[in-house]
């Protein structure tokens, strides 16, 4: 029982207990990539990852199913663990110029939800914004939502699959050398 006598379900707790985890997995998250730790980001996808950023276009109502480009089409980023590490590496390196100097960011990430738990894997919708300045005066900000498969690995979560769809049909950004 609470202080106030009303019995709390152990479901309920369960489920907000989730709920915490899935919220505290997506700050650090956020706390890596603003604090250029990059290596331990990546380390946060399972080695059979997807990550997925397809180019939107603005399309009429009777078209919505085509909004987005699908897998195998061009894409913002159509990435494999191996493809992820390699960005990482280059961009630790120093070798990219896109990062040198490296870019200021803000990871915002927001409205997270559960859409379903399946045990072993969670499907998690969230919504984000990144925030980027870079150099005196370039700043840019990006808006979108994200869809994962969280997969549970020892004490905590791995995402399994990212599906990142940007609010924007037109970039602005000289070039795409930040992590969603």
């Amino acid at each position: 029982m609470s202080p106030d006598g009303v019995v709390i379900e152990s479901e309920l707790l369960a489920r907000m207990l989730v709920q915490f985890e899935v919220e505290q997995f997506y700050t650090r998250e956020a706390a890596l990539l603003d604090d250029r730790q990059f290596q331990e980001w990546v380390d946060l996808f399972t080695e059979d990852t997807h990550y997925f950023m397809p180019i939107r276009r603005t399309r009429s109502r009777r078209e919505m199913d085509r909004e987005f480009t699908k897998p195998g089409e061009m894409a913002f980023f159509d990435d494999v663990k191996p493809v992820l590490q390699s960005r990482v590496t280059k961009v630790l390196s120093g070798t990219a110029w896109a990062e040198d100097p490296p870019s200021r960011t803000r990871h915002i990430v927001t409205n997270v939800l559960i859409v379903e738990d399946r045990g072993d894997e969670l499907d998690v919708r969230t919504n984000f914004i990144l925030y980027r300045t870079r150099l005196k005066s370039e700043e840019l900000t990006w808006i979108g939502s994200r869809r994962d498969t969280l997969r549970r690995v020892g004490g905590g979560f791995q995402i399994a699959k990212r599906l990142i769809l940007l609010e924007q049909t037109v970039l602005l950004s000289q070039n795409l050398s930040n992590f969603f």
